[in-house]
């Protein structure tokens, strides 16, 4: 692998919902030249602190963009191959790296192999790239039964034990990564036989050895899954579910517990962390008390891992999931025609992300940096960061509760000179070391 520099921090974006496009592609859909608005809002991920921008699906589907029925298509609700180029070019511009979404565990029923079977039969030239079970007295019109993924009948999934398929993956990334792409988010990766992504992850790199590799895997066993695919990470769901439960149950045992699941992934590789994304529920809404929101952010980027920030969360915005058709509109929203547009509301929120991504960025040792809790009680934790072997550290302190906090801290390593100094802090008027209640303070040693 080259020694690149990644990005540290990511900004994510669901393109067919932030340039509004149609729900659904009608047939022989013109082009129209969506994508563009992306480039408007550029400048806002350089200043909020991103280095990288993720992208959602962008490749022709039916509906959401993980239908996909052309890998090698924009999708031409959001415009054209041009259109596609002018991002990446004013994205390297700003010195930020492109993520793609490889929708590769399934594919839309108007996938050309599968349309195919559906058209000619069991003797259809891509039957072998699904998994079908046919009627025993076929006849033209019926369909087969086919896995699916998650239940969903309109995406259809893959044969991966299929030469074809793998083919056909590496194919699809190596093309984007030619035409200017840095990496791939493997979508629903936990789905995918590991060996399927020994046998395509190394053609790909032989390629594009500086390209960025991470899967969805949302439970099991990430360093194992990382390990034995080829992949560079993978996403930190545990983490993401202990921070918004334990800020609600005010049970902080809970994410001191996560962190330390959270070490022994950081040994292995560098996770992907995140406090929200495009499948969940957006953090404002899913917190019970709006005060700690910041307490969420505060642990994102201040453990080891690269995070990833969902466009909208850097602005307190609100949005529910719900398990029905259209459930995900409301948490993927068309943006304004510019940040200037944006509610006064949320910039107080991008600021505090703005300062913590500066902190982060002053101190990139935090990537691989591990924790260590000093401190715990339901209502308060406080955990210092540090890498093994290294002088450097942050002390982290966070109070759910109704009075102040003062914790005792660690005399090894002790401070240079007196006490530590605080970098960051919710309170303003209180001594060093305190904590107002409800609030939060990092302090480097």
């Amino acid at each position: 692998m080259s020694d690149r520099r990644r990005p540290q921090v990511w900004w994510q974006v669901y393109p067919l919902g932030f340039v509004g496009a149609p729900p659904e592609a009608a047939e022989n859909e013109p082009v129209v030249h969506r994508l563009r608005h992306l480039v408007g809002w550029l400048d806002y991920a350089v200043e909020l602190g991103a280095d990288g921008l993720a992208l959602g699906p962008v490749f022709a589907s039916h509906t959401h963009g993980y239908d996909t029925v052309d890998h090698f298509r924009i999708d031409p609700r959001l415009g054209d191959d041009a259109d596609f180029e002018a991002l990446v070019e004013a994205a390297h511009g700003r010195g930020l790296q492109v993520l793609l979404d490889g929708v590769f565990n399934h594919v839309g029923r108007g996938f050309p192999a599968f349309a195919e079977v559906l058209a000619t039969g069991p003797q259809a030239a891509g039957a072998e790239w699904f998994r079908l079970s046919w009627p025993s007295a076929w006849r033209p019109g019926s369909e087969p039964e086919y896995e699916t993924f998650e239940g969903h009948g309109q995406l259809v999934a893959l044969n991966h034990a299929e030469p074809a398929v793998a083919e056909h993956v590496t194919a699809v990334m190596n093309h984007w990564l030619d035409r200017g792409a840095d990496g791939w988010r493997l979508d629903a990766a936990y789905a995918v036989p590991t060996e399927f992504w020994r046998r395509v992850l190394p053609r790909v790199r032989r390629e594009h050895p500086d390209a960025y590799i991470v899967g969805e895997v949302i439970h099991g066993d990430y360093p194992t899954v990382v390990r034995e695919s080829g992949m560079d990470s993978v996403t930190q769901y545990e983490l993401w579910k202990a921070l918004w439960s334990s800020l609600n149950d005010v049970n902080l045992f809970e994410l001191a517990h996560a962190l330390t699941r959270h070490n022994g992934f950081c040994e292995s590789f560098v996770p992907w962390t995140f406090v929200g994304n495009h499948d969940v529920t957006r953090l404002a809404s899913r917190l019970h008390d709006s005060r700690h929101l910041a307490h969420a952010l505060v642990v994102l980027f201040t453990v080891g891992g690269t995070p990833c920030v969902w466009s909208g969360d850097e602005q307190a915005f609100h949005g529910i999931k719900e398990d029905r058709p259209g459930g995900d509109d409301e948490i993927r929203p068309a943006f304004p025609a510019g940040p200037a547009d944006l509610a006064e509301y949320g910039w107080p929120v991008y600021r505090l992300h703005q300062d913590l991504i500066g902190l982060r960025h002053r101190n990139p040792w935090l990537s691989t940096a591990l924790t260590e809790v000093f401190e715990l009680r339901n209502e308060v934790l406080a955990y210092r960061v540090h890498v093994p072997g290294e002088s450097a550290g942050l002390l982290v302190l966070l109070n759910l509760g109704d009075e102040p906090f003062r914790p005792i801290l660690p005399e090894e390593p002790a401070p240079a000179v007196g006490e530590p100094r605080i970098l960051l802090r919710s309170g303003r008027d209180l001594p060093p070391g305190e904590v107002e209640p409800h609030g939060w303070a990092i302090l480097a040693l």
